[in-house]
């Protein structure tokens, strides 16, 4: 017998120790009513809106488990478990639709965790499958599973939208208010998150190069540093309004303040990052400090450098729309979530949240390909 062996045994009985208590859960919930309507409860094989419905719906769920067990491959099987996932999740949404009353239905709720446990088995065998089904299909489950439970949550147990509204009203008025949403896409990410971005760190990075040359600056900058990451955008935002005006120079202003210092203490952290007998191979072969830092020392730090580009890419988009508070033309991302609590329009509050979220994430997930592709040769990529 192989040493591999007993661990592969022990992971297939956690497995199936698995599947004992997602069956244990799924039987308790069938003696708990799955909803309500008109004031009376709904069981799961009733004659009711529900009963009607629920048992296919969980006849499928079983279906998908078994078939998965008896699949050649464990990733097959995982893609047969996982459209029992998606049929055990549709479940509350048809049942809102049909009109049901969910606050009260635990059996439903009971059924639920019993499929969000099988979709995390699901996402454990499909997390060991390298390529895109590991890199893409996996966080994209754990995000979707993460929007459907918000949408089945918030409605079932009604909660009033003023408080939380569902992803699906979210996304109604993201439709709704496209035009109003892309002139404010513009004014902030295009025309002051972008400039700002690129003095910030661009600055960082030249006054980096310079430190690294003169010992002195590097001490006396790094504690500056430190002092300026304490300093509350709230606080600076104003400053920077009454100095450069309402337009986005003001804007950019606080980015650079909020860019400038990460990016200087990535890329000196990074410059510092190469090994002594790297630069003594250097000077054995009489290159001076320019082709040093070109040849050795910059392609060492690029790791840091996109750290420091990373860590800004949210810092700005965040000091973007704060500085908006405090004064703005009449478009911008912060401008219109000011203005739209003060009228409890909370619709395209989180409408516009929801475009901030998926622009600051756009952005890391751009500069973070774009770091796979150039530093691939980097011993901290090859670790990955």
């Amino acid at each position: 017998m192989s040493t591999a062996d007993p661990y592969r045994t022990s992971l297939r009985t956690a497995a199936d120790w698995g599947l004992v208590a997602i069956a244990v859960l799924t039987l308790a919930a069938l003696a708990l009513p799955v909803g309500a309507l008109g004031g009376s409860s709904v069981g799961w094989f009733g004659g009711q809106v529900g009963g009607t419905m629920a048992p296919l719906f969980l006849i499928g769920v079983v279906l998908a488990v078994v078939a998965g067990r008896s699949a050649p491959k464990r990733v097959w099987g995982a893609w047969v478990e996982l459209g029992g996932v998606a049929l055990a999740w549709l479940l509350p949404l048809h049942l809102l639709n049909e009109g049901l009353d969910l606050s009260a239905g635990w059996g439903l709720w009971l059924f639920l965790v019993a499929a969000t446990l099988l979709l995390w088995r699901v996402m454990g065998v499909l997390a060991g499958v390298p390529g895109w089904t590991r890199s893409v299909v996996v966080p994209g489950l754990f995000g979707l599973g993460l929007l459907v439970g918000w949408e089945v949550l918030v409605r079932g147990f009604q909660v009033p939208a003023i408080l939380l509204p569902p992803p699906s009203r979210i996304a109604s008025a993201l439709a709704a208010h496209a035009p109003v949403l892309w002139d404010d896409f513009r004014q902030t990410v295009l025309t002051s998150v972008l400039r700002g971005y690129v003095m910030g760190c661009g600055a960082g990075f030249l006054v980096a190069i310079l430190a690294d040359r003169v010992p002195f600056l590097a001490r006396g900058l790094l504690p500056l540093g430190n002092l300026a990451s304490a300093i509350p955008v709230v606080g600076i935002a104003p400053i920077m309004v009454m100095w450069f005006g309402f337009d986005w120079q003001s804007k950019a202003a606080v980015i650079v303040v909020m860019t400038f210092f990460p990016m200087l203490i990535n890329t000196l952290a990074g410059l510092g990052n190469s090994e002594r007998i790297q630069l003594d191979l250097m000077r054995s072969y009489g290159a001076g400090y320019g082709r040093t830092l070109v040849k050795l020392r910059l392609p060492n730090a690029l790791p840091f450098l996109f750290n420091g580009l990373k860590i800004n890419s949210t810092l700005a988009l965040i000091g973007a729309i704060v500085a908006e508070f405090f004064g703005t033309p009449v478009v911008g991302m912060g401008f219109r979530i000011s203005t739209e609590v003060a009228r409890m329009n909370l619709d395209i509050v989180w409408a516009t949240i929801a475009v901030a979220a998926l622009t600051g994430s756009g952005l890391y997930g751009g500069l973070a390909l774009l770091e796979r592709a150039t530093t691939a040769w980097h011993p901290s990529m090859r670790r990955r």
